[in-house]
């Protein structure tokens, strides 16, 4: 199955991808799903992301008129507004609302978090940054974020343990790492009273599959979770 049917991703969704462990990842292999499809697919963020998570086509602004005239069925466009400091600088969740509503785009793909290449996150006060037209917000965690400390494993130690009470420097067990997906404060902040949650637990391989499994079952008795995934390390 297509990682857009494990997510079980609709006609028509704006997918914010928050949390650590994949992100660029998984915007990466659904934008190589759609090459080549009928949809029309935007891949963008309202962060910074690297060069090398980006392809091409892009589009160097974010106003819908232009936007919608690139859009190619089977092309998956990128969208930044410049380069800083060798970082690519996305658009703002008011200007991912704006080509949601104003273009015929079938799948836009926002990662709204950044992690700094860590498998474990925490959102600091002004994070994350996901639209408010959000249909599917993923929460991803590297599964080998479980049994080490918050500070070798997390972006924003210090977050991680006031939500869970551990220390920094104290390995995180299953039910940390799932006390701060599932805090409003954590995992869920931000996301949209109607948008779907599906929790990705990635990086899952040989000697990780049962705590994978134990991660997903425990996120996934969660009222506000629809759906838990997990995702095979990369080769």
């Amino acid at each position: 199955m297509s990682l857009a049917g494990d997510l079980e991703l609709g006609d028509r969704e704006c997918v914010a991808l928050v949390g650590g462990g994949g992100k660029s990842s998984i915007m990466a292999t659904l934008a190589g799903e759609h090459t080549g499809s009928t949809s029309r697919v935007v891949i963008t963020t309202t962060t910074r992301i690297q060069p090398d998570e980006i392809g091409a086509p892009v589009a160097w602004t974010d106003d819908p008129d232009v936007v919608g005239d690139l859009l190619e069925p089977g092309v998956p466009l990128y969208v930044v507004i410049h380069e800083e400091r060798r970082k690519l600088i996305g658009i703002t969740p008011v200007a991912v609302d704006r080509l949601f509503r104003d273009t015929d785009v079938d799948l836009i793909v926002v990662e709204a978090d950044g992690a700094r290449r860590r498998p474990f996150k925490a959102p600091a006060d002004h994070e994350p940054v996901i639209p408010s037209t959000a249909t599917t917000v993923v929460v991803v965690v590297g599964i080998d974020a479980v049994g080490r400390p918050a500070e070798d494993v997390a972006h924003r130690p210090e977050v991680v343990a006031r939500l869970t009470g551990t220390p920094p420097t104290v390995p995180l067990t299953l039910d940390d790492v799932a006390a701060v997906l599932l805090d409003d404060g954590g995992g869920l902040k931000g996301v949209p009273a109607a948008a779907r949650v599906v929790m990705a637990i990635t990086k899952v391989g040989r000697g990780t599959e049962e705590a994978a499994a134990t991660l997903a079952s425990i996120l996934g008795g969660h009222p506000r979770v629809e759906r838990t995934v997990i995702l095979p390390r990369r080769p």
